[in-house]
């Protein structure tokens, strides 16, 4: 699939999905959310996908919607959902997609992050930014409400007292204080956002990634369970996990005091 809006590649098990219009620091319109939902549906149709990885080109992760496409309708992409489940699902669903996608996201955010564009850090499991990173829920300043999954996704991060005081005054958090309040886990020079990104993305491609992608699911899932019957179903899966390749090879390396090499299967 060809991409205006966006840069899709694979290597070495990681999906690296780059926003790609530097010159409007990769503000999203609705052409660039059809490519963003193509290209999550293409990396967890892939085996060979183990992690996808989100980041911006040139000085910013994103600036939110773009106000000032002139684009129609009728020069967007096709969205991976055909017939009538495409037709009466909401455009705004992508930053969900990117959440339930089944396998691991990671945020490298380069600079700004702000409206959608920091809803679609936040739909990311993990987010690493570089000091020049900045975070809005800049919506307040539009005076329009906050959307794309932002008042379901903050309060989760950062606690409700501190989501409402960001979507209430839409003030602009630093990389630093973003580490403090648990928005990003880590914080890097500029120059080393990529190979920090790429050693975690890499070291969790190399993971067993059966037990890797179940485990994301009863994080996600657990939530809405009590204790006992996510402990009954983390028992489930794990029976599942015990018929891999992977978990052979897990119990062989311990045996052989060695590293264990997994195949995700």
């Amino acid at each position: 699939m060809q991409f205006r809006d966006i840069l899709y590649s694979v290597h070495d098990g990681v999906a690296k999905i780059t926003l790609n219009k530097p010159e409007k620091l990769n503000a999203l319109s609705w052409g660039s959310w059809a490519e963003i939902e193509n290209a999550v549906a293409m990396a967890e149709a892939d085996d060979a996908v183990k992690v996808v990885v989100f980041t911006g080109a040139g000085r910013g992760f994103c600036a939110g919607t773009d106000l000032t496409t002139a684009s129609q309708e009728k020069d967007w992409p096709e969205r991976p959902f055909p017939g009538r489940a495409g037709m009466l699902r909401s455009r705004y669903l992508a930053t969900a997609q990117v959440y339930h996608c089944r396998k691991p996201t990671i945020a490298a955010v380069n600079g700004p992050c702000v409206g959608a564009g920091f809803s679609l850090a936040m739909a990311c499991d993990i987010r690493i930014a570089a000091e020049s990173a900045k975070f809005s829920a800049i919506f307040v300043k539009r005076a329009i409400v906050a959307d794309t999954g932002a008042t379901w996704l903050l309060p989760r991060l950062v606690g409700t007292e501190r989501a409402y005081r960001m979507l209430f005054t839409g003030e602009m958090v630093d990389a630093r204080e973003a580490e403090r309040i648990g928005l990003v886990s880590q914080v890097v020079p500029d120059e080393e956002l990529p190979a920090a990104t790429a050693a975690l993305a890499g070291s969790i491609a190399r993971g067993p990634s059966v037990a890797i992608e179940l485990m994301k699911r009863l994080v996600q899932e657990g939530a809405t369970r009590g204790l006992d019957e996510q402990i009954e179903l983390e028992q489930f899966l794990q029976q599942i996990t015990h018929q891999t390749e992977d978990a052979e090879e897990g119990r062989r390396s311990f045996l052989e005091k060695r590293e264990p090499v997994f195949k995700g299967r």
